[in-house]
C-alpha cells in the first residue's frame, strides 16, 4: 500500500508541471504569481484524487479478499469430503476383505485371498453369526435322484484365469477375488457396490431378457449346461449376463431369487471378462442380497473355485464351444439351496434362512440372457451392448449362444426334463431366442442378439 501511494505521488509532481506550463496565462498577472497559483490548484485537484483512488482500493481490497477466502474455503471442504469418502471406502474394505492366510496374483490382475473357511463374509449376517461352514466330506447334500456325471462340462476346476497361475488355496480356506478401492469408486455409491443396478426413471428398468421359463408348480432346483462368451458391452454402466434363476413370491417388493451362471459387467469388475457369479436378494434386489461374497448370505465349501473370477477359455464364433454345468437344488436333509458347477464340483450353499418364500420352495425356474440398457427412450438410440455371442438365435450352433439339458427338480427330489417350456423376448428385434428339443441335448435353446442394428434401431 506504501509502494502505491509513493508512485500516485510521483506521478503528481509530474502532472503538475507539464499541467502548468502548458497554461495560457492571463496579460496583467505575473507569470511567477500565475506558476505558484497553478502549482498549488494543480496539487489540490491531484490531492483529491490520491484520496479517491486510495479510498477505493482500500474498499475494493476486502472484496478481492473475500472471494479469495470463498476459494479457499470450497477447497478444503472439497479435500475434507475426499477425506470422509476415502475413509469410509477404507473401513468398507477392512470389512469385505477378510484376512488372508495366502495370497494368490491372477494373470488378469485380481488378487484372490485364501480365507479361512469360519471367517468368510457368510458370517457376518446377523442369522448365521456363531455358525460354522458345511462340511461336505461329512455331512455331503442329498443330490437328486436321476443326476449323472456323464455330461458334465468344466471337467477341472482350472477353468477360471487365477488358476493358470498354478497356486491354490489349502483345504480349510476359500479364494475369494480382493476388493480393492478403484471397485468401490467405480459404483455409484459404497452402499450399492456389489448390488444390481436398477433404473427407477420413466423409461423403466433398463433391464431387457431373452429367456425361457417354467412355472405353475412348486420347483426345487433347475439345472442345465450353457456356453460362455465374451459379449460386448458398451460403458460401464450396462452389463451382459446368461444364468439360471429360482424364483418365488411376486414380482412386488417380496421377490426372492437365487442366481447363478456367467456374466460381463465393467463397474463391478473393471475389465471385460466373463465371470462366474452367483446373486440372490429377498426383497426385488431393494436391499438384500448382492454378487458374490460381496455382502454376508452364500456360504462357500470349495477351496478351488473363486467366484466372481474370470473364466477361459470361451466360446468362439465358428470354433470351439467351452461350456459350464450348473445345478441350483434343495437339499432335503437340511433345506439348504446348494450350488454345484460341472462335474461334481460343490461351490456352496444359500441357507434357507435367509429366505421368506424360498425357505420352503420355488414357483418359477427361469434360464436366459439379461443385458441393462442404459440408454433412455428420449435418445432414440438403442445400446449395442450383446447378448451372448452377440448374434441371433435362428445363427444356431458355433454362433449363437444356447442353453441345453434343462432339467427341473421336484418335490421328492427327482431330477427332471422340462416339458412347458415358455418363452419371452422384451426386444425381439434386438434379442430373440428360439428352442427346440432332441435326444441328445434335450430340452434347449439358442437365445442373444447384437442389440442395435437395422432392426434395433
Amino acid at each position: 500500500m506504501q509502494r502505491y501511494l509513493e508512485q500516485i505521488l510521483s506521478f503528481t509532481n509530474i502532472y503538475t508541471i507539464f499541467f502548468c506550463q502548458n497554461k495560457k496565462l492571463g496579460r496583467h498577472q505575473k507569470q511567477s504569481t500565475n506558476m505558484a497559483s497553478c502549482f498549488s490548484m494543480a496539487r489540490v485537484f491531484l490531492a483529491f484524487l490520491v484520496v479517491a483512488s486510495s479510498l477505493g482500493h482500500v474498499f475494493s481490497s476486502p472484496l478481492l479478499s473475500d472471494s479469495g477466502d470463498r476459494q479457499r474455503a470450497n477447497h478444503t471442504k472439497e479435500i475434507q469430503r475426499l477425506k470422509l469418502k476415502l475413509r469410509r471406502i477404507n473401513a468398507y474394505l477392512n470389512k469385505i476383505n477378510k484376512p488372508a492366510f495366502k495370497t494368490i496374483q491372477s494373470p488378469d490382475g485380481d488378487v484372490i485371498d485364501c480365507v479361512l473357511s469360519h471367517l468368510q463374509p457368510a458370517f457376518d449376517h446377523p442369522a448365521l453369526q456363531g455358525q460354522k461352514p458345511h462340511f461336505v466330506q461329512e455331512d455331503p447334500p442329498e443330490r437328486p435322484n436321476g443326476y449323472k456325471y456323464t455330461e458334465a462340462v468344466a471337467e477341472s476346476e482350472s477353468f477360471q484365469l487365477w488358476a493358470d497361475s498354478g497356486e491354490s488355496c489349502p483345504e480349510g480356506t476359500v479364494p475369494i477375488r480382493r476388493t480393492r478401492q478403484k471397485d468401490i469408486q467405480r459404483a455409484s455409491s459404497i452402499t450399492r457396490y456389489g448390488r444390481r443396478r436398477v433404473r427407477r426413471d420413466s423409461t423403466g428398468s433398463g433391464h431387457e431378457h431373452a429367456v425361457a421359463f417354467e412355472k405353475g408348480d412348486e420347483y426345487y432346483g433347475a439345472k442345465a449346461s450353457l456356453n460362455v462368451w465374451a459379449p460386448r458391452v458398451c460403458n460401464e454402466y450396462e452389463f451382459s449376463l446368461s444364468q439360471i434363476w429360482i424364483i418365488s413370491g411376486s414380482f412386488g417388493n417380496d421377490l426372492n431369487t437365487i442366481e447363478a451362471g456367467w456374466q460381463v459387467s465393467p463397474e463391478l469388475y473393471g475389465d471385460n471378462n466373463p465371470r462366474f457369479f452367483t446373486y440372490w436378494t429377498t426383497d426385488a434386489y431393494r436391499a438384500t442380497g448382492c454378487y458374490n461374497l460381496l455382502c454376508s448370505g452364500f456360504i462357500q465349501t470349495n477351496n478351488k473355485v473363486a467366484i466372481g473370477a474370470a473364466i477361459s477359455p470361451t466360446s468362439s464364433y465358428n470354433g470351439r464351444q467351452f461350456e459350464i454345468g450348473l445345478i441350483v437344488w434343495k437339499d432335503p436333509k437340511h433345506g439348504n439351496w446348494w450350488l454345484e458347477l460341472g462335474s461334481g464340483i460343490l461351490v456352496g450353499y444359500w441357507p434357507a434362512i435367509l429366505f421368506s418364500h424360498l425357505r420352503s420352495h420355488a414357483n418359477m425356474i427361469q434360464f436366459g440372457g439379461e443385458i441393462m440398457n442404459s440408454r433412455s427412450s428420449s435418445s432414440g438410440l438403442h445400446t449395442s451392448t450383446q447378448m451372448g455371442s452377440g448374434h441371433f438365435a435362428q445363427q444356431g450352433f458355433g454362433k449363437a449362444a444356447y442353453f441345453r439339458n434343462l432339467q427341473r427338480v421336484d418335490w421328492d427330489n427327482n431330477l427332471l426334463p422340462i416339458t412347458n417350456l415358455r418363452l419371452l423376448a422384451d426386444h425381439s428385434n434386438c434379442y430373440d431366442i428360439t428352442q427346440g428339443r432332441n435326444n441328445l441335448w434335450g430340452t434347449y435353446f439358442y437365445y442373444g442378439g447384437p442389440g442395435r442394428n437395422v432392426r434395433c434401431p
